[in-house]
């Protein structure tokens, strides 16, 4: 039996540990801090949203092949990794309807990171902790991974699941990326992505705390991201589902210091058909009455400030080139922001190794035998609602068979 070192044990790295020693593999799981797996901790509000209620591939975001990012996530299905969870794992999952998102029924995300790394043990696995990798590098025999004080530990395959640069104090340093870099592999610039936008000076301060559903249009250059879902307020910009999913448009325009990207709310369910029909005379209602009716009032009346619309005119007095004034807002109303809140609150990393370079069946390195790749540190992340764990699951999954393949055969 010949050996496979994990490096880091989150998500993808459990994951590939278990399916690596229930092949048959001897696996070492190797892990910086003293227990790892904390993304998963703080996940979902500290619930963790396990997968999704249903898949939509076209919402990853990847610059390598769309195709081969597909085979990685069919892999294993949606429904095998339900399967696992509530078979193999023992953590009923129940849904979140209006999310649309999947949570261990004791809503404790530790259950999920405790239950991982007890079945990976349970399976085999040699799990240490406060071990710092500082690099691995290919021999004649396998592969060397280098220590931080202590010796290099020697292994027949290893799989690389460091994470990216997301969330830096779980652990992630991007170590990994650094190193298959070096060995050769094209890294696709990174970018913190599912992260908050800022504003500054922020324009609706005052409206911190303040959230409801809106569509988000992000355009830079050919990028667009467009989302519907929960809105926040904060102190200093905007947050909530909707903003993380499409703030990496807006991150990358920044980054590659083009024009910034220009955002576009649809404050409400209404178009503007609908719009035009709400704000047609009515008596004595007035124009703050009828966005009252769609929006939190503190919200109407700011939206209201930008048009320099007096909320207090009756609909009947507004002139068309008014109300089309409110309506454009309303409809198509431009978010001001001129930053980010960066890796430190991102959710996950986008960029990362190129998937041409992978093997989508294997998750083994095209470059280098023996190396395998998984989850955050690969080109792809889908959107908040468990879609990125889904990516972590089946892209450790199939890396930890593939390494146990690998050295049974070598």
């Amino acid at each position: 039996m010949r050996r496979v070192a994990v490096i880091g044990a989150g998500a993808a790295g459990s994951m590939a540990a278990i399916f690596a020693a229930s092949a048959g593999a001897q696996t070492l799981l190797l892990e910086r801090t003293t227990d790892g797996g904390r993304k998963i901790l703080i996940s979902g509000g500290g619930r963790c949203n396990v997968l999704p209620v249903r898949v939509d591939e076209s919402r990853f975001v990847t610059d390598s092949s769309p195709n081969i990012l597909r085979k990685m996530v069919r892999s294993w299905p949606l429904q095998e990794q339900i399967g696992f969870f509530e078979g193999e794992l023992g953590i009923p999952l129940v849904e979140e309807k209006e999310s649309g998102k999947l949570f261990p029924a004791s809503h404790r995300a530790r259950d999920v990171r405790d239950g991982l790394l007890a079945l990976a043990v349970q399976r085999g696995v040699s799990l240490l902790t406060n071990t710092v990798v500082t690099g691995f590098a290919p021999f004649a025999a396998g592969w060397r991974i280098h220590r931080e004080g202590a010796p290099p530990l020697e292994a027949g395959a290893v799989i690389v699941a460091t994470g990216g640069l997301s969330v830096p104090n779980t652990g992630s340093d991007g170590l990994g990326l650094k190193v298959v870099e070096r060995l050769g592999h094209t890294v696709h610039p990174t970018y913190a992505a599912l992260t908050p936008i800022t504003a500054e000076p922020a324009p609706f301060a005052k409206l911190a705390g303040v959230s409801l559903p809106v569509t988000l249009t992000t355009r830079a250059g050919e990028r667009t991201a467009t989302a519907t879902g929960g809105f926040l307020f904060t102190h200093h910009g905007y947050s909530g589902p909707v903003v993380l999913d499409v703030s990496h448009v807006a991150v990358r325009s920044r980054a590659e210091k083009a024009s910034p990207a220009r955002i576009l709310v649809r404050w409400t369910r209404l178009g503007e058909k609908e719009w035009e029909s709400a704000l047609r005379p009515q008596g004595s209602r007035t124009v703050a009455g009828a966005l009252r009716a769609e929006l939190p009032d503190r919200l109407a009346r700011a939206l209201l400030d930008m048009t320099s619309v007096d909320p207090a005119r009756v609909l009947s007095d507004l002139r068309r080139d008014e109300r089309l004034r409110v309506i454009e807002t309303l409809v198509r109303g431009v978010l001001p922001w001129t930053g980010d809140e960066g890796y430190k609150k991102a959710e996950v990393t986008g960029g990362g190794v190129s998937l041409s370079e992978i093997d989508p069946r294997t998750m083994e390195s095209r470059k280098h035998p023996g190396l395998f790749l998984c989850g955050e540190v690969l080109d792809a992340f889908g959107p908040i609602g468990g879609y990125n764990f889904l990516w972590a699951w089946a892209t450790g999954r199939a890396a930890g068979l593939g390494a146990a393949h690998k050295t049974e055969l070598g």
